[in-house]
């Protein structure tokens, strides 16, 4: 029986085929790309389709092709495979890939290349969505030459968007974690769109690049409190400083209106965080409150306010700047300079901590004797200080990032 189940189990092993390779992504600008293969890229999750294993079962040689129009992101989508579990022969049944992407994408997508051809043909007819807020230029080795981007701020009132918006929206799944669809009828939310313009055959076309959600938040009486929920810059074009200048822009945007309080985000990713350290300390940089001279005097009120009424910019995320910033002016080779340093942060970084001393305390009052209470008490504080020491370290490294990049840019 066991040897039995062993090659049942071995074949239908081979019918085993991971997601994130199988499903094949494209932005397609000229028809030679589809044959093109390095103009495929994959998904780095799809567990939110395909389960937490990303396997799909009862396939060979599987392919999901989603295959997008560069600019309008109309959708050519197929599943190619070498062969198919049979349920008369194999008494299993292969998993429905179909229907599971099909919740994903929305309807009105062509299955068949010489459709979704045609519909590249009409590309050169798209046109960015919504009112033009920032435009930058950027230096491609590859073609020698710069690349021409706009930063458009779109919204649901702007005709075909909503369609628009639900084929870009699909692209959350596969490049973050912990994606979800928004509710695209709550007017609160607003949309920040990156395009590339390029040629073909002497018209310029707009290539999607990537995109940021915002919602905004009121605060009693008269204000709001802009949140960034989603930012996505597609793979193709990631690593080239896009979501700086998204960033950015939307920063400025925000900035230029008198009801807007400050601008927070959503369960930030660490990536993120570090895109955000280098916007904030970019236009912060300048400001009078964080000279050399006031850095050294340590984290004050009037940066606070400044950085929130001149940049929009709330407590905690200036606090950071004011960290970066102060590093950036301290010559850690002097012993007092650097130790000064490393007190003023730690202090902040000891906040959680000292919060969870006083709650133990609490606990072990009720609980355990005295002399047990001062013996543990005296283990937390060593093991406390080794991970204080190792956040500190892992700041300033990240930090160091932070002012490598500002050096360059």
């Amino acid at each position: 029986l066991f040897s039995g189940l062993t090659a049942m189990e071995k074949k239908l092993a081979e019918y085993k085929c991971n997601t994130n390779e199988a499903i094949q992504l494209k932005l397609v600008r000229f028809p030679e790309d589809l044959e093109d293969e390095n103009t495929t890229f994959n998904p780095e999750y799809s567990h939110q389709v395909f389960g937490d294993d990303e396997v799909a079962f009862g396939y060979k040689g599987l392919k999901i092709l989603l295959y997008y129009v560069a600019g309008n992101l109309s959708t050519l989508f197929r599943i190619e495979y070498t062969s198919k579990v049979n349920e008369k022969f194999d008494c299993v049944e292969a998993d429905d890939v179909e229907s599971k992407i099909r919740e994903i994408i929305p309807p009105g997508f062509c299955t068949n290349t010489d459709d979704f051809v045609s519909l590249l043909e009409k590309e050169v007819n798209f046109k960015p969505f919504g009112m033009l807020l920032h435009t930058y230029s950027i230096h491609n080795e590859e073609a020698g030459e710069d690349i021409t981007y706009q930063i458009y701020k779109a919204d649901m009132m702007c005709p075909g968007f909503r369609e628009y918006h639900e084929r870009l929206q699909t692209f959350l799944m596969w490049f973050i974690e912990t994606a979800s669809f928004i509710d695209v009828d709550d007017e609160r939310w607003n949309y920040f769109l990156v395009f590339e313009k390029y040629n073909k055959d002497g018209a310029t076309l707009f290539a999607t690049v990537g995109y940021m959600t915002v919602y905004n938040y009121y605060v009693y009486p008269d204000k709001t409190r802009p949140r960034v929920s989603q930012m996505l810059i597609l793979p193709p074009f990631q690593g080239e400083g896009h979501g700086a200048q998204l960033l950015e822009t939307v920063h400025r945007y925000y900035m230029s209106s008198p009801t807007v309080l400050d601008i927070t985000a959503e369960d930030p990713s660490e990536n993120y965080v570090k895109l955000r350290d280098f916007v904030l300390v970019k236009l912060c940089q300048d400001l009078l409150c964080f000279s050399p001279v006031k850095l050294m005097q340590g984290f004050s009120q009037e940066m606070v306010t400044e950085a929130q009424q001149k940049l929009k910019i709330n407590k905690q995320h200036t606090r950071r700047v004011y960290e970066i910033l102060r590093l950036r002016a301290t010559n850690m080779g002097d012993a007092e300079q650097s130790r000064s340093y490393r007190l003023d942060v730690k202090r902040r970084l000891i906040g959680p901590y000292k919060k969870k001393q006083r709650e133990l305390a609490k606990m072990r009052r009720c609980l355990r004797p005295e002399e047990m209470t001062n013996q543990l008490n005296q283990i937390d504080l060593n093991l406390q200080r080794e991970q204080l020491e190792e956040s500190f370290q892992q700041l300033v490294s990240d930090y160091r990032r932070v002012l490598e990049r500002l050096a360059q840019a």
